[in-house]
């Protein structure tokens, strides 16, 4: 059973929850941007939250069904039709044989994903399916959807499946006018207190050239109180970086695996996902948290996922 893409939109690629365990050889994480989709429509079609989900950047694909399958999207509202019929994010929907999935006009956010209940058939590197397009290994060859593509699915209707119910997640959780919410980085006494307050009360804007590898951040420019030298150590999913310009860089899911710029700040976990469904031009604020609120804050969100497995269940 095989889904055939016959537009590949703009940036398409297969992606999980990351290449975990080989940072020490330099191979970088991957995986998805927005987590929370992810596992939201997974659990929409039954599948574990660790199955490979396709992310789609801003312009959607046109992708025909060549067998009957049951899909369910979430994330960005990029103008999804099923046969012409309007689909909407957080909602599942079994597909005939011979359905095309299109999309039109987005309608917010950067990412979309897409989950086939009983997963896409893709070979493992390194543990992984997620696909690391600079390294040209994982997913579908190791690159983006391409016209042409025939992509297999493990799918069966041997019994009759369950056809899950549509979530609507909290508005609150995506709140465009809330502040981005970080903890203090490892230099971040190094910073200059103008610097400090400038990071916390200022806006920066999403740059033109920002990717899955980091976002280049505009306004007001941070400065150290002296001048020092670090040895390049590990960097996380949110680490923010002050590169000389004195610009912040916030790195993503494609980031690298080891940086030497001064960490300013690290984003909680829990605001990656709004990170992920922001444009180039989008503005931004940062508000500081300690390591304790930001574990509350991932406790919570764990037991909203808790929630929507109950709600499917």
């Amino acid at each position: 059973m095989t889904i055939h893409v016959i537009k590949p939109g703009l940036l398409s690629s297969f992606q999980d929850t990351g290449r975990h365990g080989f940072q020490h050889w330099g191979v970088p994480v991957s995986g998805v941007m927005d987590e929370a989709a992810h596992e939201l429509c997974n659990l929409l079609v039954g599948n574990p939250r660790s199955f490979t989900t396709l992310e789609m950047t801003l312009q959607g694909p046109t992708l025909q069904f060549q067998a009957k399958a049951l899909i369910a999207l979430a994330g960005a509202d990029l103008g999804a039709t099923l046969n012409g019929e309007p689909f909407k994010p957080g909602t599942a929907q079994i597909v005939a044989a011979n359905s095309t999935l299109s999309f039109g006009k987005r309608l917010h956010g950067a990412r979309s994903y897409l989950a086939v209940a009983g997963g896409f058939l893709l070979p493992e590197v390194m543990d992984s399916t997620s696909t690391n397009t600079r390294g040209g290994f994982g997913g579908l060859r190791g690159r983006a959807l391409q016209a042409g593509d025939l992509i297999p699915i493990c799918s069966s209707f041997a019994n009759p499946p369950r056809l899950a119910k549509t979530y609507e997640p909290s508005s609150a959780s995506h709140d465009e006018d809330q502040p981005i919410r970080v903890m203090k980085g490892r230099e971040w006494a190094l910073f200059s207190e103008q610097s400090q307050q400038d990071f916390l009360n200022g806006t920066y804007t999403l740059s033109g050239d920002s990717d899955r590898m980091g976002y280049r951040l505009t306004g007001q420019a941070l400065t150290l109180s002296a001048p020092c030298e670090l040895l390049s150590e590990s960097v996380a999913f949110g680490t923010v970086q002050v590169p000389p310009s004195g610009q912040p860089l916030i790195l993503m899911a494609d980031r690298q695996t080891t940086g030497g710029y001064p960490r300013i700040a690290q984003v909680a976990s829990v605001d990656l996902p709004r990170l992920a469904q922001m444009l180039p031009g989008d503005a931004l604020r940062f508000s500081l948290i300690d390591l304790h609120a930001a574990q509350k804050l991932f406790i919570e969100r764990a037991r909203t996922v808790k929630a929507m497995e109950a709600f499917n269940a």
